[in-house]
């Protein structure tokens, strides 16, 4: 068989997902997250699928990322909302492609109102240190706010914002007792938001005082567990993204050579490697090799020797694996696959991180 090499996203996952989350953060609202090419799982398909599920909001990371939505046609009936902006930015492209910004300061705010952007969210720290006002900086962005909703102008404050920490429960509630502080000021100057959130995935599962209006969740939809203690299955979610990979060639190796780079790993004794067209270029980290399993099959085999720009290599023994044989990479465990998790800890790093970093080289297709 020739195996698919790439990602396959399954639309249903992502649909049970959303329903999940929907149920458990209820009576708050979801905002879809869909930034980072929707988690590495696709902006858009993962965008229509949502919105198919029921999503009513999305959340990007910036302007670009909300335009490609709307130019993919994810109509004006979803609403997007796109919290990081650059020094410049014109918010004259928010408004023409109605994309609502959370603004971060004063001089964002002034200039979101003169390109009459209909509705802003503002967006204040509570100690996440990543962006936002800063509370030294509220007084003056609430004065601001309360100027423009008695102007007359186009631009009505619709919403306030802040993100988490997820230090711990307590640090998360201290952010929370902060974020209070905000909208009792913002309401101090006649400005009372109609859509108020704060939580994103971690918290709107851990810390249910902290989803306000709506939780801001991304990760759980695609149906990863935030949690180092929990899994997917533990939280009722379906992993979404598979990773597979064709086998390009099997090549034989001899007792105590080297593979790859550097020679980090050498034959034990006479084997055969099986080697994939996937690699660090593609969003594979280079030290994989020797940390991680894949499946061939319905037997798991490791990956040897530092993966490569475009390649990787697997030591498959004596097992019947041909030429076109389908790798999985990672998937969903409850069919057998390797976790993506798995990945994550054989390079110290968390499940978002790996799932994100799949470079759009790699091909997406949507089941």
């Amino acid at each position: 068989m020739n195996a698919f090499t790439g990602i396959t996203v399954d639309r249903e996952a992502l649909i049970a997902n959303y329903a999940t989350v929907a149920e458990r953060v209820a009576p708050s609202g979801v905002i879809a997250v869909v930034k980072a090419n929707g988690y590495g799982h696709g902006a858009v398909d993962a965008a229509r699928a949502f919105v198919d599920a029921g999503a009513e909001w999305l959340g990007v990371a910036d302007l670009d990322e909300g335009i490609a939505l709307r130019q993919a046609g994810i109509d004006e009936g979803v609403r997007i909302l796109a919290w990081l902006h650059a020094p410049d930015e014109d918010f004259r492209r928010a408004a023409r492609y109605d994309v609502t910004p959370a603004v971060s300061s004063v001089d964002q705010l002034a200039a979101a109102a003169d390109a009459e952007v209909p509705v802003v969210h503002l967006c204040v720290d509570t100690g996440l240190s990543r962006n936002g006002a800063v509370e030294s900086e509220w007084a003056e962005l609430f004065a601001t706010a309360g100027r423009i909703a008695r102007g007359g102008g186009r631009t009505r404050v619709e919403g306030l914002m802040s993100h988490l920490s997820n230090a711990s429960r307590a640090d998360d509630l201290d952010q929370d007792a902060a974020f209070q502080r905000a909208l009792d000021g913002l309401a101090a100057n006649g400005v009372v938001p109609e859509v108020v959130h704060l939580a994103a995935s971690a918290a709107s599962i851990a810390v249910p005082e902290t989803r306000r209006d709506a939780a801001r969740v991304g990760l759980a939809l695609y149906g990863l567990s935030p949690f180092a203690d929990r899994s997917s299955a533990d939280l009722g979610l379906r992993p979404a993204m598979r990773v597979t990979a064709s086998v390009l060639r099997t090549v034989p190796v001899r007792a105590g050579e080297g593979v790859s780079y550097g020679y980090t790993w050498r034959a034990e004794h006479d084997t055969r490697l099986a080697v994939i067209g996937l690699g660090y270029a593609d969003g594979f980290d280079r030290a994989s090799g020797g940390h991680v399993t894949v499946r061939i099959g319905d037997r798991r085999f490791p990956v040897v020797g530092r993966v490569a720009m475009n390649a990787m290599h697997i030591d498959v023994g004596d097992a019947d694996v041909q030429v076109g044989d389908e790798v999985v990479l990672w998937g969903d465990p409850a069919d057998g696959d390797p976790a993506i998790e798995e990945w994550a800890d054989a390079i110290g790093t968390i499940n978002y991180e790996v799932a994100a970093r799949v470079g759009r080289s790699v091909e997406r297709r949507t089941t």
